[in-house]
């Protein structure tokens, strides 16, 4: 049947196309990691734990609040590339601006350091990289969601990261031997401009992809109800959708372990890590989600996306415990990059697990609303790092590691609940 040969092709190439330009995104986000790049670079522009944390949390939070007015846009829209367009090529050129930003700044002298006016223009920057990123989630949820079967979503994630995985490891390289060759500014500068060229090949390639037609079963009242019905039916899913309701909890708590995430690298440098030591804990970081990544595939459509979630977990409680264990133990680069080698298969398993998840107990015709409401209601989750920030400052960093520790026993409490829910839902 050549018309069925044809569609399977057509279904092929957007497959991989999806999946490189999630690749491709992958290695421009490593380039400007906010766990290690950022977090060091903001560490060195300002000294200050609660500035770190700023620069965490305005990335989730950023990527959180322009979900409800998109999703209540793109629901009614046509098309939903075009919200995608904005968005991705948006945080891209955010990123060869704060490039361009820190090129400029590394001429500052250093009688006067730390710079305040280019370490404000910095964090105003990556303010609006992180706003302009979220506007990305809904429509790009939304058309892998039509675009991808469920079937093949986890491999297609796992084919992304992995692919982006290997680039990210020559991100780190390019990090150590720039931090080993040029001024520090100029490094980061040079690490902004290869993540902004990423970017922009990301935003290429998903939108040479195209987008699938919108579902049938759309609901024309949905599309003419205003902001308020649009916020209250979302108030209404949450109550009613014990599944949505449970997940959402889950994914509060996951933030609350993700508090820890910047202080990571805070940690290793008050432990004598130093600087060129970035680069070797963001390729061990790179290493880890890479070899991870069939590992989470294999889970997610082979098993299930709640196994999926189980495994993940694990992951959130053994990162801050082998931190505290790290720092009793005074341990060197060895056991800092044995530790980022677990955060680096963490946080692929986060993005996997938590995208996965998602799709499934969304309703085709709704997912953009169900991608709006969620995010939105998890936005206040997002300035966790703030709270790890005053637990470092008045407490000690220590103190964050534990905290996580103690939110993801909780999770695990609320995945049983999840369990339960999904075997009385079997037939």
């Amino acid at each position: 049947m050549p018309g069925h040969e044809a569609q399977e092709a057509a279904g092929r190439r957007r497959f991989w196309r999806i999946a490189g330009a999630g690749a491709a995104f992958q290695g421009g986000s490593a380039a400007v990691d906010s766990a290690t790049v950022v977090a060091s670079l903001t560490h060195m522009l300002t000294g200050s734990a609660l500035a770190v944390g700023y620069a965490s949390a305005v990335l989730r939070l950023g990527w959180l609040l322009p979900q409800l007015p998109v999703g209540y846009l793109a629901e009614r829209a046509r098309r939903r590339m075009p919200f995608y367009v904005f968005g991705a090529f948006g945080r891209a050129a955010a990123a060869g601006a704060i490039a361009l930003l820190l090129w400029r700044g590394a001429d500052w002298p250093q009688v006067d350091w730390p710079p305040e006016p280019l370490a404000a223009g910095f964090l105003a920057l990556w303010t609006v990289y992180s706003c302009i990123s979220g506007v990305v989630a809904v429509p790009y949820n939304d058309i892998v969601g039509r675009a991808i079967p469920s079937s093949r979503r986890s491999r297609m994630l796992a084919w992304r990261f992995f692919g982006g995985g290997l680039l990210a490891i020559a991100a780190a390289g390019a990090l150590r031997l720039a931090l080993e060759v040029m001024p520090p500014l100029q490094a980061y500068a040079f690490m902004f401009a290869l993540g902004s060229a990423l970017m922009f090949l990301s935003s290429a390639l998903f939108v040479s992809a195209g987008e699938p037609p919108s579902s049938p079963g759309r609901r024309p009242a949905a599309r003419n109800a205003g902001t308020g019905d649009f916020l209250r039916e979302g108030l209404v899913t949450f109550r009613k959708n014990r599944a949505f309701r449970l997940f959402l909890i889950f994914h509060w708590l996951g933030s609350a372990t993700l508090m820890a995430l910047p202080f990571y690298i805070v940690a290793a440098r008050e432990s004598g890590i130093g600087l060129a030591g970035v680069g070797t804990l963001l390729a061990a970081q790179t290493a880890g989600a890479l070899v991870s990544n069939p590992l989470w595939g294999r889970i997610g459509d082979g098993m299930g996306k709640l196994p999926l979630l189980w495994c993940v977990t694990f992951l959130r409680l053994l990162a801050p415990a082998l931190m505290l264990a790290l720092l009793a133990a005074g341990a060197g680069i060895f056991g800092f990059a044995a530790l980022y080698l677990v955060i680096g298969a963490m946080m692929n398993g986060v993005t996997i697990s938590y995208l996965s998840f998602l799709m499934e107990i969304s309703p085709d015709d709704r997912r953009p609303a169900y991608s709006a409401w969620f995010n939105t209601f998890a936005a206040p989750a997002a300035l966790s790092p703030l709270l790890g920030a005053i637990l470092a400052s008045l407490i000690a960093t220590p103190a964050v590691f534990a905290a996580a520790v103690t939110a993801a026993f909780a999770q695990f409490a609320v995945l049983k609940q999840l369990d339960r829910l999904a075997r009385e839902a079997e037939p």
